[in-house]
C-alpha cells in the first residue's frame, strides 16, 4: 500500500470509518496512484510504437487530433486495461466511503445540524430550488446519487461522501484539508495582486467549501460567501466550516443567476466549476460575474488548461474524463473561447488572460518538499504540470 504525506485532517463531520474502512479507502487511493504513476506513462510508447502506426496504415495518415488519437487507441489492449482500471478505481473509492457513511450518517447529520446552529454565518437552502439539468441528470464523477440528491430534510450525505471521496480521488494531493485549489489561488493573488484586499468575496459552485475557506484564512476581515446548487453540499459545507472554526456563509444559489444585487463583490472565484456546467450556462456565468463585481473587482476561475494550450495527445488523455467518468462537458469546455466569453460579458479585453497558479502543496517547506519528492508525483489527468490554470479578468475601475 502506498501512502503519502498528505493524510486528510479529521473534523467533526468527516466520514472516515473504522480501521477496515480506512484500509479499503487507502487501497483505492493507492490504486489510483498506481494507475497514474505506472500505467498512464505507458500510453505514450503504446501510441507512438503501435497504435499510431496501425492507424496510419489503415487511413493513409497519422492521427492528427484528439479524436483520431482516440480511434487509434481504443482498440489497443493496453489502453483498454488503463481505461477499465481507471473506471474501477473511481467506483471503488466511492464504495469505500459509502459503507462507513451509511452507518455513521445519523450521527453525522445530528452533529452537522448542531454545528450549523452554533455558527454566526448564514445557511440558506430552498426546497423549491430548481437544480440545473447538467447537475441533476447524471452522477458526475460517477459519484452515486450525484451532488444534489436529498433523501431527508437535513440531508448531508452527498456532501459527506464528496469530502472524503475527493481526498481519495486527488490521491491526497489536495492537502490535508482538500483546499489546494483555493490556497493556490490565494497564493497567486498575494504574489500578483499585492495591493488587492477584497472585502466581499463570492465562491461560485463551492460544493462543500474546500476552496472557500482559504479566502477567509487569507482575508480574515472579509465577508466570504459560497454558493452551490446542491442543498446537501451546502448544509455540509456550513457545518464543516463551523467544525473548522470559520464563519462563512453558504447559500443554495445558481451561478447563472445568483439573486445578489449589482456590484456586491470585490472578488468572484470558482474552482473546477466551469467544466461541470454547459455551453449555455458558461456565458451566463461570465455575465453574472461582471454584473456582481464592483468597479475594479476581479473574476478568477481556476480549472485545467484549454485544449489550445496543449498538444493533441495530452488533449486525448484529459478527454478520458468525458468518456469514462461522467464528465460530459469536460472536453467541450476546453474548446470554448473563454477569453471571448469574458470580453462579451463586458470585461476589458486587455484585462482578460490565462495564467498558472502553482499547486500550493508543491510549495512546501524544504523538509516537507524533500519528503514529497521521495514519492514521485505524476499528475496525469490531475493538475497536469503541477499547477491550476486560472482565467483572470478585471472590471473597469
Amino acid at each position: 500500500m502506498q501512502l503519502n504525506i498528505f493524510q486528510q485532517q479529521p473534523h467533526a463531520v468527516l466520514p472516515i470509518g473504522e480501521h477496515d474502512d480506512r484500509v479499503r479507502q487507502e487501497f483505492s487511493k493507492s490504486f489510483r496512484q498506481y494507475i497514474q504513476n505506472e500505467l498512464l506513462p505507458g500510453l505514450t510508447p503504446v501510441f507512438e510504437g503501435r497504435a499510431s502506426r496501425k492507424f496510419e496504415n489503415e487511413n493513409g495518415h497519422p492521427p492528427t487530433d484528439r479524436h483520431e488519437i482516440r480511434k487509434a487507441m481504443v482498440p489497443d489492449v493496453y489502453f483498454q486495461t488503463y481505461a477499465s482500471a481507471t473506471r474501477i478505481a473511481q467506483e471503488m473509492l466511492w464504495e469505500s466511503v459509502i459503507m462507513p457513511l451509511q452507518k455513521d450518517l445519523p450521527e453525522l447529520t445530528d452533529k452537522a445540524a448542531a454545528l450549523s446552529d452554533q455558527s454566526n454565518s448564514p445557511l440558506e437552502t430552498d426546497s423549491d430550488f430548481s437544480v440545473p439539468r447538467y447537475i441533476s441528470e447524471l452522477d458526475i464523477h460517477c459519484m452515486p446519487g450525484g451532488y444534489a440528491t436529498s433523501h431527508a430534510e437535513n440531508d448531508i450525505a452527498a456532501g459527506a461522501l464528496y469530502d472524503r471521496g475527493v481526498y481519495l480521488y486527488s490521491m491526497g494531493f489536495m492537502g490535508p484539508d482538500n483546499d489546494d485549489m483555493g490556497q493556490s489561488v490565494c497564493n497567486y493573488i498575494k504574489r500578483n495582486l499585492p495591493e488587492f484586499f477584497p472585502q466581499y468575496i463570492l465562491d461560485l459552485g463551492c460544493t462543500i467549501g474546500h476552496s472557500t475557506l482559504p479566502y477567509k484564512k487569507e482575508f480574515p476581515d472579509a465577508d466570504v460567501t459560497g454558493i452551490d446548487v446542491a442543498a446537501p453540499c451546502i448544509r455540509y459545507a456550513h457545518a464543516r466550516a463551523a467544525a473548522m472554526g470559520h464563519d462563512v456563509g453558504f447559500l443554495q444559489r445558481n451561478a447563472e443567476n445568483t439573486g445578489f444585487e449589482d456590484g456586491s463583490f470585490d472578488l468572484i472565484v470558482s474552482h473546477i466549476l466551469l467544466h461541470e456546467t454547459s455551453g449555455k450556462a458558461m456565458p451566463k456565468i461570465f455575465e453574472e460575474c461582471y454584473r456582481l463585481l464592483k468597479p475594479g473587482g476581479y473574476m478568477i476561475h481556476a480549472d485545467l488548461p484549454p485544449f489550445e494550450k496543449m498538444g493533441p495527445f495530452m488533449q486525448f488523455i484529459l478527454d478520458n474524463e468525458t468518456y469514462y467518468n461522467n464528465e460530459p462537458f469536460w472536453g467541450a469546455m476546453r474548446t470554448m473561447d473563454q477569453i471571448q466569453l469574458a470580453t462579451d460579458a463586458g470585461f476589458d479585453p486587455d484585462s482578460v488572460r490565462f495564467d498558472t497558479a502553482p499547486m500550493a502543496v508543491m510549495e512546501l517547506s524544504a523538509e516537507d518538499q524533500a519528503e514529497l519528492e521521495d514519492r514521485e508525483f505524476v499528475a496525469g489527468e490531475y493538475a497536469p504540470g503541477g499547477g491550476w490554470e486560472v482565467l483572470i479578468a478585471r472590471k473597469d475601475p
